[in-house]
């Protein structure tokens, strides 16, 4: 990788990141700006952690294996991008729903919105699917309501690959309100995909000279005020690294890992009893995500039934459905490549989680058939090649992305509350501003972290 410089095994350091995503990514550059001496640990060959970007070679197209979308204007990301000269372009196309075994341009985002603004953090928290019986509390509904609320159920599951009958309504109004701050409701698309950001990342590690071992899978954290003793296990054989604190930035599946699983982390003595709870009252996500790459953008023709004059699917950016495996797909409008994403979250996902490559993408490809009333097989034939990653039974994520459990909206700052000055946590998961499950979240936690540690080592060694 051009980036792998050696930390040598029993050297101290001020501080020992664990993980290259972008939250210890971010934290490790700051805290090298500040003066201290810090190094990294990463269980993977690769840095990114569930930011994971190939190239497809026929294409030359980037194909986002984990986060694809740059939800709004986060600075954290657009600051990295513009001062790097990295064009940036917003997802365009239009929004079509499948119901009923017809296609047709979505007209549900008005009863939605109704929906979702009645969702109020004044009350006492409650799940999401609590909250729509106390907000229709009939028992007979109009048709009109019910398939409003069929459609919401699916936006927060699909959204935020989320049960609805556990993610928190508190969770989902800071939610909503973050991205205000952002234009969330705007997606963008830099021009390699989010291979342009890991390229930044690289470059900011190597001008910050910030040692970092690959495929080195953290085993055990001992710690007592002031310092801690890190066990791993690498190619090289079994390493052990000194430092005053440590920073982890694991995915939250990982820390919810129990002790017998490949991956997990051992803390001795155990973390206290707060933390442990907000690690348990998190949630973690499912999704399943495939990248079909076709002979052609034979959608665009489609709708088959549409009549003379009739719109058809050429401008496609999403297409949304109720299906049990594939609810969800989308383009790569405004670049008119013959892709297309399907998006398993929650219960899609656990159907699919484990079953191996070549079922889930039958599934896609079953799915697509029956959404687009077209025969499998000529799907079959115009399919070229299937992308995907099944981050659930990757021992290094365990999972998507986070959400808020309902009554447990503290978790996320229990989390992030630092143990005895030594034990720091960042990741996604432990974002405090309402942007859990996304990259600038994972950014600003790590940033937050980073300066946690300089506040609480304002003498080190290192300066």
């Amino acid at each position: 990788m051009g980036l792998l410089v050696n930390a040598d095994a029993g050297r101290d350091f001020d501080v020992i990141v664990i993980g290259a995503g972008a939250a210890g990514i971010s934290a490790a550059v700051e805290l090298a700006a500040a003066g201290l001496r810090c190094t990294i640990l990463e269980a993977r060959d690769r840095i990114g952690g569930r930011i994971f970007t190939v190239i497809d070679p026929l294409h030359n197209h980037p194909v986002e294996l984990g986060a694809e979308f740059i939800h709004g204007r986060p600075p954290e990301i657009l600051d990295l991008l513009r001062a790097a000269k990295v064009s940036v372009h917003e997802t365009a196309g239009d929004h079509w729903c499948a119901e009923n075994g017809q296609l047709r341009i979505c007209d549900f985002s008005s009863d939605l919105d109704k929906i979702l603004r009645k969702l109020d953090d004044q009350e006492p928290d409650q799940s999401f699917l609590d909250f729509l019986k106390t907000y229709s509390g009939e028992d007979q509904k109009p048709p009109r309501q019910r398939r409003a609320e069929q459609w919401a159920t699916s936006y927060v599951s699909g959204f935020n690959a989320a049960d609805p009958a556990l993610v928190g309504v508190h969770w989902l109004v800071e939610g909503m309100r973050a991205d205000e701050k952002i234009e969330g409701h705007r997606t963008f698309r830099a021009k390699h995909g989010y291979a342009d950001l890991i390229e930044i990342f690289r470059q900011q590690l190597k001008q910050a000279r910030v040692p970092m071992r690959v495929s080195t899978v953290v085993h055990s954290i001992s710690w007592k005020p002031g310092r801690v003793e890190v066990t791993a296990g690498s190619p090289q054989g079994v390493l052990q690294l000194s430092a005053a604190r440590v920073v982890i930035t694991v995915p939250l599946g990982v820390l919810q890992a129990a002790a017998d699983e490949r991956g997990s982390i051992q803390f001795n003595p155990e973390l206290p009893p707060t933390t442990q709870s907000a690690i348990r009252n998190i949630l973690m996500g499912k999704v399943i995500r495939v990248t079909l790459r076709f002979r052609d953008r034979f959608w665009a023709g489609l709708p088959k039934n549409r009549g003379s004059g009739g719109k058809t699917l050429d401008e496609m950016g999403f297409l949304f459905s109720h299906d049990d495996w594939f609810p969800t797909w989308w383009s790569t409008l405004p670049n008119k490549s013959p892709f297309l994403v399907g998006w398993a979250p929650f219960l899609c996902a656990e159907r699919l989680s484990g079953r191996g490559d070549p079922f889930i993408v039958d599934k896609s490809i079953e799915t697509l058939s029956r959404l687009l009333s077209t025969r499998k097989d000529e799907l079959q034939a115009l399919l070229e090649h299937a992308y995907l990653h099944d981050w659930q039974t990757d021992p290094f994520a365990r999972g998507a992305y986070s959400y808020g459990k309902a009554g447990h909206e503290h978790a996320p700052r229990d989390l992030s509350t630092a143990i005895e000055g030594t034990l720091f946590f960042a990741g996604e998961a432990t974002d405090l501003n309402g942007h859990t499950g996304t990259v600038h979240g994972a950014m600003s936690s790590g940033r937050r972290a980073a300066a946690q540690i300089v506040k609480a080592a304002p003498n080190s060694s290192s300066r």
